[in-house]
This record gives structure tokens, sequence and C-alpha cells, in this order.
């Protein structure tokens, strides 16, 4: 990246793509399919997500993320000179490409929130409650009754915050965000990936008292980078940066980042195909492969970068936004 500056993201769901290939036999897709193009774009720091599509819930649910927390583990072991799997905050400091493990949605604990303890010992250290739809612990912001937190659902977020795990706010119906910023006023909160509601209305993305709930708790806002939530006719970085403008504005600079959820190479792959189950909680004739124009995958950062300084940010405030927030909360958020 030749602005020198470092990216940090909150949100990938690379390792669908990664167990897949694994699965039929390739070596070792990570270096092959994804480190070129995190190292296109400068990323230092990824948050790779355990995602269970809906057809594999309830019964294979945890079969599945075992599949992805093996794939990512996998990828650790074979890469070990370029990447760190990033357990403690001192894992922070590493000099290699630094590795995040997290759950998005806690379906694979079935209605057992004690199973959170196994993918801890895994180094899960970012917990989403829920996908879009309910499960035993809380509803996602596609449910009509926008439920919140189950009495499961507080057992599991008390047991987050035991062990020192971030709680992951994405997908979350606005009841269960409050629930859980009620609930435990101690939590380490971010929203990984999402977009701001004042320009985009859909109950996906955040409102402007949900951003300033984030900031008053030292929280952090992640944008990310899907058409559907910046905008289906403007799919562009000057639409996608008003979006990060408004963030910072409401939120302030120092609790805004990217969460990229750069899903056409997955698409393209055909390692994850939505079934319809998930495209019930999705807009009409989504475009699957659809990406904001100059924004496409990871290895898109400089144009992001070079965007962003034509807008006006610069300097310290820069580098937070790209990095440099993130990695704060997370050593914040991570037992030394």
């Amino acid at each position: 990246m030749s602005s020198g500056l470092r990216i940090a993201d909150a949100h990938s769901d690379l390792l669908l793509e990664v167990a897949w290939r694994r699965a039929r036999g390739e070596g070792n897709p990570f270096r092959e399919h994804w480190l070129p193009r995190l190292d296109r774009g400068g990323v230092t720091l990824q948050v790779c997500a355990i995602f269970v599509e809906l057809d594999y819930q309830p019964e294979a649910a945890l079969r599945k993320a075992l599949l992805l927390a093996a794939a990512f583990m996998d990828s650790v072991r074979a890469n070990e000179d370029r990447v760190v799997h990033v357990r403690s905050a001192g894992d922070l400091d590493d000099h290699r490409m630094r590795l995040v493990l997290s759950l998005e949605g806690a379906e694979a604990l079935g209605s057992s929130p004690e199973l959170i303890d196994v993918f801890w010992q895994l180094g899960v250290r970012m917990v989403g409650l829920t996908w879009f739809g309910r499960n035993a612990f809380a509803d996602g912001n596609a449910e009509p009754e926008h439920g919140g937190l189950s009495r499961l659902g507080e057992e599991l977020v008390d047991r987050l915050v035991r062990l020192g795990v971030a709680v992951d706010l994405a997908h979350a119906s606005e009841r269960t965000f409050w629930n859980v910023l009620e609930r435990a006023p101690e939590a380490r909160v971010l929203v990984s990936h999402a977009a701001c509601r004042a320009l985009r209305e859909t109950p996906r993305n955040v409102s402007d008292d949900q951003l300033r709930a984030l900031a008053e708790r030292d929280g952090l806002f992640c944008l990310m980078g899907i058409p559907s939530v910046i905008d289906q006719q403007r799919r562009d970085l000057a639409r996608f940066i008003d979006h990060l403008d408004h963030a910072v504005a409401v939120a302030g600079s120092t609790h805004v980042a990217l969460g990229g959820d750069f899903l056409r190479q997955i698409q393209r792959s055909g390692a994850s195909p939505l079934s319809p189950r998930e495209l019930r909680y999705l807009p009409p004739d989504p475009d699957f492969e659809a990406s904001i124009e100059g924004l496409a995958g990871p290895e898109d950062y400089p144009n992001l970068v070079t965007a962003l300084r034509e807008r006006g940010y610069d300097g310290d405030r820069l580098e937070a936004i790209l990095s440099g927030n993130l990695e704060r909360f997370l050593g914040r958020a991570l037992p030394a």
C-alpha cells in the first residue's frame, strides 16, 4: 500500500471460502486466495467471522462452526510466517498480519450458553448474538416483533463479560442493542459492520441514538461496504464516505472504523450460495455480487484512503479510522 497507512477491518466472511476450498482438497486456500488481496489493501488486522448458514441450523450449526474454526486454525498454522492468531492484547503488537476469530451469530451454541467457553478456548474473542433472525438468545433486526435478549441471552452476555469477549451488536434488533447496554455496562461493545440509518433507512443500519450510545460507552461503529446498506442507486465511494462523515459527526472520529464485509469474491467462488431461507431476510432481488465502485474487496482499500484524503481526512484522524480505533478497542477488550 503506497500510502504506508495500515488497515484494520472488523468483519470478513473469508472463512466460508477458505473452508469450502479446503474441503475440496486445496492445500492453502488462505494464502492463495486471500492473503495477496489483504496485502494489496494494506490490511494488517482482520477479524474473521464464523458464520453458519440457515440450512445448517439447528442440527448441524455446531458442526459447521467447528469446521470454520478448523479452517481458521489451519490457515494460521500454514502461514505462521505471515499471520498470527490474536488471543490476547499482547498479540496486537506482533509484526505479522493479525487475525481475530469471531462468531457472527451464536446459533452454533444451540440453547447452551456455556458452550461459549469452548469457543473461547478455540480463540474466539468477539461474538455477535444473532444474525438477521431470532435464536435462543436474542432477536435480529429482521424479526417483525423486534424482541430483545432472552433469559438465555442474558446469561450469554454475562459469560461474555466474564471471559472478556467483545460483544458485537451488528444484526441485533434495536431492543437487543439497548438490552445489552443496559444489562452489561462493563461490556466492550461494537457494531462490526453496518451503515447509518439517517442516510439509508433499513433495520440493518444503526440510528443516531445508537451511534451516540456506542460513543458514550467508548465502543465502536464499523462501516461496511455493501450497496444494500449504503445506497442501492449510488454505489460509489463518495456515498460510502457520506456514511462515514455522518458517523464521525455523530459519534466522533475516535469511535468509527471499517468493517468491510466484502462478499463478491466469496459469492463468485461458489462457497456461499444463499438459500431461500436466507433470502427472506434480504431486500427483494438482491445482487450478491454488487459492490461499491472502487471498493469491491480489501485490495481496494488504497482507493478509499485516496478518497478520504480528498474529503479532508488526514493525519491522526485518518490513521485512527483506518486502523487505530479498532486496534485500541481490541487492546482494551482482550485479556492482557
